[in-house]
């Protein structure tokens, strides 16, 4: 079900309502009407009699000239007067103009629910020649009515009207809003594309200017980390190659030249047995040469250590080595031996983003001392995190002029990757700070 449609029959049913309610207090003010009226009729007509035909004197009057006068009162057009003949004639009189006769007359089921019971008023009197006749005032409501419901009328007229405006601006108002709510799912729909440079337009609504300025801003950091993120693949894929060519190259330039010094000394030796000690010697020395170019792509590809000694000593063991090739760098290194029970895919992410940390500060930081602290501790909420904090002394940078290169997105994207946030702190001559948490199961 659509809002519009939910909309128009909520405003329906409102509308509904009020007409109710008002056509429910419109009668019960025109039944209340009517009574008064008429009850001010009967009352006046009552007086008038008294006045004229006191209950003591019991003088004949003249009919033809009291009568027409009485009748022609503004106040006895509510009033159906007759009178009765003592051979049973009723000769009828009233007030009414003809053209108000002719008037139009209100539906049955109003007069029915304006209407009610009103007395009749009989008066016995004697006319000039003697004769005894009743005089009989009954209650004719119908002209008051007839005003009443003109008024009833106007009120539901204009009720229905006012229901009818309202139903159109609120239409009006939000087929605007619509048309914005239009332009923002399309928006959205390209943006689901991938078209990241799709940008919304300013609205005239406030609450669908916030929404589509906050769309733009997401839309635009969206398009930030797609071009991040593709960059980043085109590196990893660049350092893939380059790495591959590297090991292509030690294979073809150690290990290739070695076994053929290997292979030419062999067949040497079997041809000239006076050399076979001195031969020796030399593949000896070959042979060691060889483990330590082994040794050394094997550390490069995946630290052994790391899964035969855990990852406090494979952490230590990096730092001797940075250590003993940057002497005028201090490392220092604080980590709780709790961090040898984590899991793989954790502490080999750990170990490059401290790798790459180390080499950064080389690089770039021009410090004099570093400290890396890694340890265990409770989150706010519950379990616990891996805490990872970097810092150097070195010349740092003013925040707006940190570009996240590919070292600090591969850093980012490795703790993003375990469910952790990263975050680094830096100014001008104060160093620079990396903390990084991982959620820990």
């Amino acid at each position: 079900m659509s809002l519009r449609y939910q909309i128009n029959i909520r405003i329906l049913l409102v509308s509904s309502a009020i007409l109710i309610l008002g056509g429910s207090v419109a009668i019960w003010q025109a039944r209340g009407a009517v009574s008064r009226e008429i009850d001010s009729s009967l009352n006046l007509a009552a007086q008038l009699i008294q006045l004229n035909f006191p209950q003591s004197q019991q003088a004949a009057f003249d009919v033809d000239t009291w009568l027409p006068r009485f009748v022609s009162l503004k106040q006895t057009r509510h009033l159906n007067i007759q009178i009765k003949k003592p051979a049973g004639e009723v000769i009828s009189y009233t007030a009414k103009q003809k053209d108000e006769a002719d008037a139009y007359t209100p539906p049955r089921w109003f007069i029915h629910l304006v209407a009610a019971e009103y007395p009749q008023l009989e008066q016995q009197l004697t006319t000039a020649n003697g004769e005894r006749i009743t005089l009989i005032i009954q209650a004719d409501p119908l002209d008051e009515i007839v005003e009443v419901w003109e008024e009833s009328f106007s009120f539901f007229i204009s009720l229905l009207v006012m229901t009818l405006i309202t139903f159109l601006a609120v239409n009006m108002a939000f087929n605007k809003a619509f048309k914005a709510t239009a332009v923002i799912v399309d928006a959205l729909k390209a943006i689901e594309q991938g078209e990241y440079q799709q940008k919304l337009p300013d609205f005239s609504i406030k609450e669908y200017d916030r929404i589509a300025k906050a769309i733009n801003h997401t839309t635009h950091m969206l398009d930030i980390t797609h071009k991040e993120n593709r960059a980043l693949t085109l590196h990893s894929l660049e350092i893939q190659e380059e790495e591959r060519q590297r090991l292509s190259q030690e294979l073809h330039d150690e290990l290739g030249q070695s076994l053929t010094a290997i292979k030419v000394m062999a067949v040497t030796a079997k041809s000239n047995k006076a050399e076979a000690e001195r031969i020796a010697d030399a593949i000896t020395g070959i042979c060691d040469h060889l483990i330590r170019v082994v040794r050394s792509m094997m550390r490069n590809l995946h630290p052994l250590i790391l899964t035969e000694l855990g990852l406090k000593a494979t952490l230590e063991d990096l730092i001797n080595q940075w250590a003993t090739r940057n002497p005028e760098l201090k490392l220092n290194l604080s980590c709780s031996d709790e961090v040898d029970g984590l899991e793989q895919k954790i502490t080999i992410q750990v170990f490059r983003i401290v790798q790459e940390c180390i080499t950064n500060i080389v690089r770039h930081a021009q410090a004099e001392q570093a400290i890396i602290c890694l340890e265990i501790m409770p989150q706010a909420t519950s379990g616990k995190q891996l805490r990872l904090q970097v810092t150097d002394n070195g010349k740092g940078y003013a925040p707006e002029q940190i570009k996240m290169g590919f070292g600090l997105l591969g850093m980012r994207e490795r703790i993003k990757s375990l469910g952790g946030e990263f975050r680094l702190q830096t100014g001008p001559q104060q160093g620079m700070n990396i903390i990084a948490t991982i959620p820990l199961k």
